[in-house]
């Protein structure tokens, strides 16, 4: 028995078989599967001998051959039997006057029961997804979909299997900005729907068509663009909450044209009867918010439909949700209640449905632009105290992070910050990836294995996406950081921008290799355990007795790691010791917010309430001689 190599045994058949059986077999999809063969045996060489005496290459070529039509070898599909098809998207011509830049979306999804745009997700129940950018795209143009183009889940349409299917098309528009780095780029402006493509006022999309693919022959598939997303209503002032809108002189700087930043005021009961008060602020830190959340001055509506949470497996949660609102108004106008301004600030950008509160290079100077001009904007407007003791922030997920991140960066601004379920503050635990010691994001480090890390768990810990999944996901939607999602916003706000005017990336995007200079100024720079570490001397003092963060043990996202370090620092302090809180919900998930009394569903509607205790008792024992501690406890 000797070993025969199947580079060898490949080529072993043209040189009997002839002319005529060497185009046979490189014609039409048996070519197809031959080069298919050939890969194969680069994998299979090592692992296969054969008596010499018996060295007839055809069963080998059938057995390669019907592994790869049972998909037995890994990392090939077998050949799909239908050919190709093919999308051609047009717009209508009232719709598409000039030229336009943007990102075409294409949407397939099996079932029918909402618009695919409204489908589309990251998660198990994702549906097909496609994307091309366009660049000065003229009227009358076609914008084609073959199989060169990629897509997630399915890296390519030739993997789409015949069936009956509700497809629907989608243009995301592009602007120019002319950067004051002396950059050009092209993004999504900020259209008052957080960076919702799916309702971005503008946007392009067409009426979702019922399309069978065959097997029969290649088919072209015309889907044509015929409706345009309207303008989103701004919402009117009521009693207790009003609408404000500023122009930031420094980020209108930094874009090249005027940037706003906006927020909803919840004042207190009896500001009108109190002219004299003057209150402190808290910044309930989050995702865009159209309105201000939570606050209801109508008890629930008797006829509403109650709905299912898949989320947290709970029959009508509608109606919890109008419940408690109303319950945070009873207790707005009680007479026992402190009375404060509280804050949802609208800080949407080319990039995301907000800034993550800090100066970025890509972003732009959002930390200073909201501490140093919205904050004391309305702090003027409506009588806020308008000094460091009186701020206090508090938030979830981006918020939590956020509001974290404002103390560190603005230690004198606020006088303490509630972090539940914070994204990554320690990038050694950036969810399940270590950017200083990790090379790859996408898979774990081995010698053979390849296993891909973890990126969504259930309380259960039960895998329901990967890192990769969550990436890919979003390099469909979006070159350049521009998908409007959580790692491309993550990478935005902090990454060094890069020569083309685009956030540098953290890692490759469809491997998965991390840049470890990107991942060393994202720890000078945003690494939140890391800063409070080498600065603590400076800022440690400044910062006692201000930080509480709170996690789930089972978060989704991973993100209770990081958290574990920055508690391991945190309790380890001295000169001062940082006097604040850390604490975990056992098995409990996204998003955790310290309330051990009540399931996460409700607790995750009381932030507005819940940290109120600990502020009121900061605020007495931290509040400088002379403050202001009367007028605002009527």
């Amino acid at each position: 028995m000797v070993s025969l190599s199947l580079e060898a045994s490949f080529f072993y058949p043209f040189k009997f078989t002839g002319i005529y059986w060497t185009q046979r077999l490189l014609s039409g999809n048996i070519g197809l599967q031959i080069v298919q063969y050939w890969i194969s045996a680069q994998r299979l060489k090592d692992t296969i001998t054969m008596n010499r005496s018996f060295c007839t290459p055809i069963p080998i070529l059938l057995v390669a051959f019907f592994l790869l039509q049972a998909g037995v070898i890994e990392g090939f599909a077998a050949p799909a039997d239908h050919k190709n098809p093919v999308f051609r998207v047009s717009i209508a011509e009232d719709l598409h006057t000039g030229p336009l830049d943007g990102r075409v979306l294409l949407m397939i999804a099996k079932k029918e029961t909402s618009e695919p745009r409204f489908q589309v997700t990251s998660g198990v129940n994702a549906i097909q997804l496609f994307g091309l950018d366009i660049n000065a795209l003229q009227p009358g143009d076609n914008v084609t979909f073959d199989s060169s183009v990629f897509g997630y889940p399915f890296e390519s349409l030739s993997q789409l299997p015949p069936d009956t299917y509700y497809v629907q098309a989608l243009v995301h528009k592009y602007e120019t900005f002319n950067l004051s780095t002396g950059h050009t780029v092209k993004l999504p402006m900020n259209r008052g729907a957080g960076q919702n493509w799916r309702r971005a006022p503008g946007n392009l999309y067409s009426t979702p068509v019922r399309v069978v693919i065959t097997e029969a022959s290649n088919q072209v598939i015309e889907i044509h663009i015929e409706k345009e997303n309207l303008p989103i209503p701004a919402k009117e002032d009521t009693e207790y909450i009003k609408h404000i809108r500023m122009k930031s002189e420094l980020l209108s700087e930094f874009w090249g044209r005027d940037i706003y930043l906006g927020a909803h005021v919840l004042l207190p009961e009896g500001f009108d009867e109190h002219p004299e008060a003057r209150y402190p602020l808290m910044v309930f830190h989050g995702h865009y918010p159209d309105d201000f959340g939570g606050f209801r001055t109508e008890p629930p509506d008797p006829d509403l439909e109650p709905d299912y949470s898949s989320r947290f497996r709970m029959e009508g949660y509608n109606k919890i949700q109008q419940q408690e609102a109303y319950d945070f108004y009873q207790q707005w106008i009680s007479e026992d209640f402190p009375r404060f301004l509280a804050i949802e600030i609208q800080h949407d950008n080319p990039y995301y449905d907000d800034s993550y509160a800090v100066n970025s290079a890509s972003i732009g100077p959002y930390g200073d632009a909201l501490t140093y001009e919205l904050i004391p904007y309305i702090e003027q407007l409506f009588r806020g105290l308008g000094e460091g003791w009186s701020r206090f922030t508090y938030g979830g997920s981006t918020g939590g992070w956020e509001a974290l991140a404002v103390q560190v960066f603005y230690p004198d601004e606020y006088n303490g910050a509630f972090a539940a379920c914070p994204d990554p503050i320690d990038f050694r635990e950036y969810t399940q990836v270590n950017l200083y010691e990790d090379d790859n994001a996408y898979f774990y480090p081995a010698d053979f294995k390849r296993l891909a890390r973890p990126g969504h768990r259930d309380w259960l810990g039960q895998i329901q996406g990967t890192v990769q999944d969550y990436n890919h996901y979003e390099l469909a939607l979006a070159t350049n950081t521009r998908s409007g999602d959580q790692y491309d916003v993550w990478q935005a706000v902090y990454s060094p921008m890069g020569d083309d005017g685009y956030p540098k990336p953290i890692w490759d995007k469809y491997s998965g290799e991390i840049d470890k200079e990107v991942a060393a100024y994202w720890k000078e720079n945003f690494d939140l355990n890391y800063i409070m570490q080498r600065d603590w001397k400076e800022i440690g003092p400044k910062l006692e007795g201000k930080i509480h963060i709170y996690t789930g043990d089972m978060d989704n996202y991973y993100l209770n790691n990081a958290v574990y370090l920055a508690e391991e620092f945190l309790e380890g302090t001295t000169d001062p010791y940082y006097a604040g809180d850390i604490d975990y919900g056992d098995r409990a998930e996204h998003c955790w917010n310290g309330d051990q009394e009540n399931s996460n569903a409700i607790s995750r509607l009381r932030y507005n309430t819940m940290y109120l205790p600990m502020i009121m008792d900061h605020i007495q024992r931290s509040a400088p001689e002379g403050a202001d501690l009367t007028s605002w406890r009527y």
